[in-house]
């Protein structure tokens, strides 16, 4: 019986992992990931070797003469008269942008030639400087304050504060909440979508053989429910080979960045990424602490070990898709195409849906009742724990969650094992939901 039980396994695990879309997903995926970490600080430190552009400022208002600041990217000059003339001047002595400061209006307002692409961010940089010097006006000539003074005055009325843990040990932790809310997001989302994946073949493979009556053959000299194990059992594994291949393939590649570019998660590279919108990096601070080392900074995003938290997602990730994959073994036994399957199919998937519906519900608050209670359901804590997790969970949650989901198992394996070995080998007829039952009672 094991010997046959494992040529099903071996079988079921070599044909998948010689396809093509499996080397394919297998590589992309730690790309996207080690993308999605790294291409922000990389698109800032490409942003410092952008363009110089040289401004020709034309002011009507006169306010503007001689107060725009020049920096590392964008120079400014000064002319006056007739725009119009000094446009086709400008760009023939290799002005970039012609800066039109347009006189006798209620606001600001000004015009922005140019022949060539310029870069993003001069527009923004030029509305900048002229809302600053604007307001500094302002507070000379109507409340008489020097600009000077009233950026001290800002700097010492600005709030800081800092996110900080306390673990069950009284250990207190300084970690981004934000960051633990999207990494937890994410990890539910590849859950679930790896779940359905690897479910969703189980039960294509079981209706490719039944439809094909490959199965009469097979169940001539194995048992019924030596096929199922063998091919959840060979299902897994292939999962866990893409897994394991994932986290093998990032750690790898951001150390060969981490040698490569070990400035790129510098407290310098970070200073240069402070003040654009949409970047969450750490800061400075952070980062010199940990002397740029991107690991060790990945580990203090979140309020557990990142050791933890990979553990707890290949116990999930296995527990739930045998969880499924036996359920939907069991259905793909009961009928005899791919269109009947959505009948029983939809009570098993709806759980999982409703967990990725309440994803950024349970991220937001992590410790709420609805996020506690699908964290402890067994077909929704898959999803619903490793949203929590990287905020923080109490050792007894976790154990909690993990001994409904095991104790779930079992009792999945019990009920699709029985459905399977009646369903199999039955043809020409959808059998209603009482007949399942009935099959229960007999088998």
């Amino acid at each position: 019986m094991k010997n046959k039980t494992l040529l099903i396994i071996s079988r079921e695990y070599l044909t998948r992992i010689q396809k093509k879309s499996f080397i394919i997903i297998t590589i992309l995926m730690p790309l996207l990931l080690v993308a999605m970490i790294v291409l922000p600080a990389l698109l800032m430190v490409m942003n410092e070797e952008r363009q110089f552009s040289k401004i020709l400022v034309v002011d009507e208002t006169e306010m503007f003469i001689n107060n725009f600041t020049d920096n590392d990217h964008y120079s400014f000059s000064y002319r006056s008269g007739d725009v119009s003339q000094i446009k086709e001047e400008a760009f023939d002595q290799d002005y970039d942008v012609v800066l039109h400061i347009l006189g006798n209006t209620k606001s600001l307002k000004s015009n922005i030639f140019y022949k060539k692409n310029i870069p993003s961010g001069l527009q923004s940089e030029v509305e900048g400087q002229m809302d600053d010097i604007f307001f500094n006006q302002l507070l000379r000539d109507s409340l008489h304050i020097e600009p000077a003074r009233f950026e001290n005055l800002q700097t010492l009325a600005k709030a800081e504060s800092v996110t900080i843990q306390i673990d069950d040990k009284g250990e207190e932790k300084e970690h981004d909440a934000e960051v633990n809310q999207l990494f937890g997001m994410m990890c539910g989302l590849v859950i679930y979508f790896i779940i359905i994946m690897f479910a969703s073949q189980v039960l294509r493979g079981v209706l490719e053989e039944k439809s094909n009556r490959i199965v009469e053959v097979l169940v001539s000299s194995v048992k019924p429910m030596q096929l199922l194990v063998g091919k959840i059992v060979g299902i897994a594994l292939v999962g866990l080979t893409q897994l394991v291949i994932w986290i093998v393939l990032s750690v790898a590649i951001l150390g060969g960045i981490q040698l490569a570019a070990p400035g790129l998660f510098s407290p310098d590279a970070v200073e240069t990424v402070a003040g654009t919108p949409g970047v969450n990096l750490p800061d400075a601070s952070t980062l010199e602490a940990e002397d740029g080392n991107i690991f060790a900074m990945i580990q203090d995003y979140f309020a557990v070990s990142f050791g933890t938290i990979i553990l707890c997602f290949v116990f999930f990730f296995v527990v739930g898709y045998l969880i499924y994959s036996t359920l939907y073994a069991a259905t793909g036994s009961v009928v005899d195409n791919e269109s009947d399957s959505q009948q029983y199919t939809m009570p098993i998937t709806i759980p999982l849906i409703l967990a990725i519906v309440f994803v950024p519900s349970i991220s937001t608050n992590p410790d709420g009742t609805l996020a506690f209670w699908l964290s402890m359901v067994p077909l929704t804590s898959p999803i619903a724990m490793m949203v929590r997790l990287p905020s923080g969970v109490q050792a007894w949650e976790l154990a909690l969650s993990m001994g409904l989901a095991l104790g779930f198992l079992l009792l999945s394996i019990w009920f699709s094992a029985k459905i399977y070995r009646v369903g199999i080998l039955n043809y020409g007829q959808k059998p209603s939901w009482k007949t399942i039952f009935k099959w229960l009672k007999e088998s």
